[in-house]
C-alpha cells in the first residue's frame, strides 16, 4: 500500500516536472525564433524584452528553478493533505458505527485497506462479544447444574443418616445414586476449570515421535464404556505403526475431543469410523459418525470457543463448548488444519497434520 501511494506521488511529480519543462522549453524556442519580429522602440515593453533577450539563458534557468520549486511545494502540500485525510480517517477505524471511510480517489488503495481493517475489527469485536456472552451464559448454566446434583447428594446422604432402619437394598441404591450425582458434580467442576485453562493458558508444543496407530487404538479402547451405553461400534482403518512427530499429550486431547463429540452426537446402535491416510505431505485423520445433520450456518461456527450445537443445554451432552475450539488450536499449532462436514445424517471431522 505504501509503495503504491509513493509510486503515484512520484509519478505525479515527475509528470508535472516534464510538462512544465517541456512547456518552458517550447516557449524558449518560440522566443528565439520570433524575437526579430519585435520592432525596436523606447517603450517599457521593448526594454523588458531586450533585457530578457540579453539574459535569456539566465532567465530560462531562473524560471525553470522557480517553477520546479513551486511544483515541489505543491506536491508537498498535497502530500500533507493526504496525510491529514489518512490521520482523520484512522480515528474512524476503531469505531463500531457503519460509516464508510472515504478518501480522495488518489488514495483508493488506502481507503480500501482501511475499510477492510475496520470491517475486520468490527467482526472481531462482535465475535468477542458473542463469545463472552456464551461464556457468561454457560457459567450461569453450570451454576444451575451444580445445584441439582448437589441437592440430590445432600438429600440421599441425609436420608441415610436419619433412617437407621433402612434396608440394605435401599442403602446400596441411595449410595449408588449419590455416587452418580457426585461424579456429575466432578464433571461440572472440571468444566469450570476448562474455562479457566482456555482463557489463561498459552499452548506450546513438546514434540516427539509418536505411534499414531497405537494412540488411536488406546483412545478407542478407553471409550468402550461410552460405546456400550449407546450400543455403538467403532472401526479403525489405518496402517500399522504410523509414526508422527507431534506433541503426544495435546494430540491425545484432540482425539479425545473428536471421539467424545462423535459419541455424544451419534445415533444409538450405529458405527463410528476412523480413517488414517499417510502420504509424503503428512497425515490425514477422518472421524465419521452417523447423527443429525448439522446445519451449514452452525457448521462453520462449531470451532468457536463456547459455541454449542444444542443451545438448550442438556445433562447428557452438557459441555462448555471448548473441545473443538481447543482441538483447532492444537492442530493449527502443529501447522495443520481441521474441518467439519455434515450431510445426509452424517458428520465427519477431518484433521490434517503436515510432516514436521
Amino acid at each position: 500500500m505504501k509503495y503504491q501511494l509513493t509510486k503515484k506521488l512520484i509519478k505525479k511529480l515527475f509528470v508535472s516536472l516534464v510538462v512544465f519543462s517541456f512547456s518552458l522549453f517550447l516557449l524558449l524556442i518560440i522566443f528565439l525564433e520570433f524575437h526579430d519580429l519585435i520592432e525596436p522602440s523606447d517603450s517599457y515593453l521593448y526594454q523588458t524584452f531586450r533585457f530578457v533577450w540579453n539574459n535569456k539563458f539566465a532567465v530560462f534557468l531562473l524560471t525553470w528553478g522557480l517553477g520546479t520549486l513551486i511544483i515541489f511545494i505543491s506536491c508537498w502540500i498535497q502530500t500533507l493533505k493526504y496525510l491529514e485525510n489518512i490521520i482523520a480517517a484512522t480515528k474512524n477505524i476503531y469505531t463500531v458505527d457503519d460509516q464508510i471511510i472515504e478518501l480522495p480517489s488518489e488514495l483508493y488503495d488506502v481507503e480500501k485497506d482501511m475499510n477492510q481493517i475496520k470491517t475486520n475489527f468490527k467482526r472481531s469485536q462482535q465475535l468477542a462479544k458473542e463469545a463472552e456472552q456464551r461464556k457468561n451464559d454457560l457459567v450461569v448454566y453450570l451454576a444451575h447444574d451444580l445445584k441439582t446434583p448437589l441437592t440430590s447428594v445432600i438429600g440421599y446422604l441425609t436420608l441415610l443418616r436419619d433412617e437407621s432402619q433402612i434396608s440394605e437394598e435401599l442403602r446400596t441404591k441411595y449410595l449408588s445414586i449419590s455416587l452418580e450425582k457426585a461424579e456429575r458434580l466432578e464433571d461440572l467442576i472440571n468444566e469450570f476449570f476448562e474455562i479457566t485453562r482456555f482463557n489463561f493458558t498459552t499452548l506450546t508444543l513438546d514434540l516427539s515421535s509418536v505411534n499414531l496407530t497405537r494412540m488411536i487404538e488406546q483412545t478407542v479402547y478407553e471409550f468402550k464404556p461410552m460405546f456400550s451405553e449407546k450400543g455403538l461400534q467403532c472401526t479403525i482403518s489405518a496402517a500399522s505403526d504410523i509414526m508422527i512427530n507431534c506433541d503426544a499429550n495435546k494430540l491425545q486431547r484432540v482425539l479425545d475431543n473428536l471421539m467424545r463429540n462423535a459419541v455424544n452426537y451419534s445415533f444409538s446402535n450405529t458405527t463410528i469410523e476412523l480413517l488414517v491416510i499417510q502420504n509424503n505431505e503428512g497425515i490425514k485423520l477422518k472421524v465419521l459418525n452417523h447423527g443429525n445433520t448439522i446445519a451449514k450456518e452452525k457448521l462453520h461456527r462449531i470451532f468457536e470457543q463456547f459455541y454449542r450445537l444444542d443451545t438448550a443445554r442438556t445433562t447428557q451432552n452438557g459441555g462448555v463448548g471448548l473441545g473443538l475450539a481447543i482441538a483447532k488450536e492444537i492442530v493449527e499449532l502443529h501447522g495443520g488444519t481441521i474441518s467439519a462436514f455434515s450431510e445426509n445424517e452424517m458428520i465427519m471431522f477431518e484433521v490434517f497434520i503436515p510432516t514436521l
